[in-house]
């Protein structure tokens, strides 16, 4: 296994090297009063105009185009549909270039121009600059040829997943808004990333996650000092229990009132790997879908960087990876309808994954369709099996999400959907110390024995760890009932 950028001290400038160089322009000497000359001027005081104004317009809805003003706010007042941070493109445009983001410190605010927030946070976690691996092992053992395939290794973040760059994001609002307490509803990932941001910004951290939860994944957002409230309940519980206590305690919910924001994060994904790749698109995106605002708002990240003048335009294809334990959205894409259907009660190790109605789902639906991609649904098996065959080839510890990612990437190759001379990213999006488990999943003597039914080791009796409240059923009579209000 071979890395495109360095982790060490030195990371920095071996971003900087790593770059397509960028070609000095000459300045041009304008003519003599002819009407070029006015051309010439008219853009650039159309340039210098538009550097002067906001880059950050306000929020607008998905749905219906509605205007909104920048704020802690997520649904459109008109129809309820869901609100997205809007940029004036033509102002990045004017601010942006590869010189000034090259020079920049190895973190995602060097892409600060691209993102919703106004200026760099004093404070806060080291987040992304994550590495770009070349896997050859890897795309032999599943039919790519040499150097056509790569890994985007986002288990190197603080908190060992991608959820640290959207929750950078949204905590920076949060700060912005005034908020003290940021929140989050998680199926595991996130509350680490929210309790370790909170703990960064000196903020109160609260933590909403289903009561099945693996222990690694409560006791590392424990480590943060946060609260974390098991849930009796899916995921989509939680989230409709969330909703009620954003409204009703004031609260900064990463994924909730703050989601706008925190989506946006996504994009850094797509800024490093343009970045990486030399300044350019690959043929083909491959990540995980769980809620589906991940795998478009990368799509949204490329779309940035052509709009900025940082990339040239070129079809990409994105393929998407649920576990079929809970694919709604590979199963409307199999189906051939737009409509989604939601899973009820998501039966997968991949817990990660596990969120049977998925916010974003349609629009991920509608673009792989679009780009000529596909959403494939993949058994736990396959999952667990490619967990290993990713540390085995390349020496990568991935999380279940991972193992859906990479298996994923194997059954749209042969189903002819990637091709060998395709050049491929796929996102690696956690690290496997958070589910050391699941990678054995189908090699017991049981052929159905699941990880999930390993006993935690803290219900042997002893005293609950600090900060871990008593599990309480998914509504707000009981979130009250068990004294966790502000």
């Amino acid at each position: 296994m071979t890395t495109e950028t360095s982790t060490t001290d030195s990371r920095h400038r071996a971003w900087s090297m790593m770059a397509a160089p960028v070609e000095p322009v000459e300045p041009v000497e304008p003519a003599a009063g002819g009407a070029q000359s006015t051309a010439t001027l008219r853009r650039a005081e159309s340039s210098n105009a538009a550097a002067d104004r906001p880059r950050i317009v306000g929020l607008r809805c998905r749905n219906c185009q509605r205007a909104e003003v920048t704020g802690p706010n997520f649904v459109c007042q008109a129809c309820f549909g869901p609100l997205e941070v809007v940029l004036d493109r033509e102002v990045i445009r004017a601010q942006v270039s590869r010189a000034a983001i090259m020079a920049r410190g190895p973190d995602i605010w060097r892409y600060l121009e691209l993102l919703p927030v106004e200026s760099v946070p004093l404070r806060g976690l080291a987040v992304g600059s994550t590495p770009l691996i070349r896997a050859d092992r890897l795309a032999s053992e599943i039919g790519l040829g040499s150097g056509r395939l790569r890994l985007k290794d986002d288990t190197r973040n603080p908190t060992l997943s991608f959820k640290d760059r959207v929750v950078a994001i949204a905590a920076a609002r949060a700060v912005d808004f005034g908020f003290d307490t940021l929140a989050c509803a998680s199926t595991g990932n996130l509350a680490g990333a929210t309790a370790a941001a909170a703990a960064a910004l000196g903020m109160r951290a609260v933590v909403f996650v289903p009561a099945d939860l693996e222990p690694a994944k409560v006791d590392h957002a424990l480590s943060y000092g946060a609260t974390v409230v098991p849930v009796n309940g899916t995921y989509d519980d939680i989230n409709r229990l969330s909703l009620e206590i954003a409204d009703e305690e004031g609260w900064a919910f990463v994924n909730v009132n703050m989601r706008p924001y925190y989506s946006e994060g996504s994009k850094t994904l797509a800024f490093e790997v343009a970045e990486q790749l030399g300044w350019r698109l690959p043929d083909v995106l491959v990540a995980p879908i769980a809620s589906g605002s991940l795998f478009t708002k990368v799509a949204r990240g490329f779309e940035d960087l052509v709009d900025a003048g940082l990339v040239e335009e070129k079809p990409v294809r994105f393929i998407g990876a649920q576990p079929d334990g809970c694919s709604p959205v590979a199963q409307a894409f199999a189906d051939g309808t737009d409509e989604i259907q939601p899973v009820r009660a998501p039966d997968t190790i991949v817990r990660s994954l596990a969120i049977g109605s998925p916010a974003d789902g349609g629009y991920a639906l509608a673009l792989a369709r679009r780009t000529g991609g596909s959403i494939e649904a993949v058994p736990d098996g396959a999952t667990a099996a490619s967990i290993r065959r990713l540390g085995r080839t390349e020496g990568l510890f991935a999380e279940t999400a991972g193992g859906v990612t990479v298996a994923g990437l194997e059954r749209a190759v042969r189903r002819g959907i990637i091709n060998d001379g395709d050049e491929v990213v796929a996102l690696i999006t956690g690290n496997g110390v958070k589910t050391p488990d699941a990678k054995w999943f189908g090699l017991d003597e049981d052929p159905d024995a699941d990880p999930r039914s390993g006993a935690d080791p803290r219900s042997g009796g002893g005293d609950r760890p600090p900060g871990l409240s008593s599990p309480i059923d998914p509504s707000y009579a009981a979130f009250v009932r068990a004294g966790l209000g502000s």
